[in-house]
């Protein structure tokens, strides 16, 4: 195992007992979906739900939809491959102050430090490879847990009110 693996697990250890232990959320809601594009419909309702229960405003919901939308296509697309009989798991935990959601798939993880930097120069006109960036722009928070069966993507969106 590499110390980048020992690391990741390390920290999904703490933020599990972090999660678990400290604070409840004060609901829970979850989605499974089958590693199929069509699925990405059931994920804009999904963001829909959210944003009505947890009040968001319009930049915020939009932020949200937007950025479930992208992990969700990743976690289909590069995680699991396409495989339909792969799942991509969805989780929101709703917070007096926050929501903390979880889009996991059943892949073979992936090195982070291997993403090209999306506004260098010579990345700048490619098709791909914004998804992690734009994420990370649109959410107050972005953790990844990449371990050999699954990368698991925490996002923590701050409420406004």
């Amino acid at each position: 195992m590499t110390p980048f693996l020992i690391f990741s697990k390390l920290i999904k250890n703490i933020n599990h007992i972090y999660r678990e232990s400290i604070i409840k959320p004060l609901a829970t809601e979850k989605l499974t979906l089958q590693s199929k594009t069509t699925e990405l419909e059931k994920v804009e309702k999904f963001s829909q739900l959210v944003s009505q229960k947890a009040h968001l405003d319009e930049e915020q919901s939009y932020n949200l939809a937007i950025s479930l939308t992208e992990l969700v296509n990743n976690a289909i697309v590069h995680g699991n491959k396409n495989d339909p009989h792969k799942k991509v798991f969805l989780r929101v935990e709703y917070y007096q102050d926050r929501l903390v959601l979880s889009v996991k798939d059943q892949g073979k993880g992936f090195d982070m430090s291997k993403l090209k930097d999306p506004t260098d120069p010579e990345n700048i006109f490619k098709e791909n490879g914004r998804g992690v960036f734009i994420v990370k722009q649109l959410m107050d928070k972005v953790d990844y847990n990449i371990t050999n069966d699954g990368t698991e993507v925490l996002i923590t969106l701050f409420l406004k009110h």
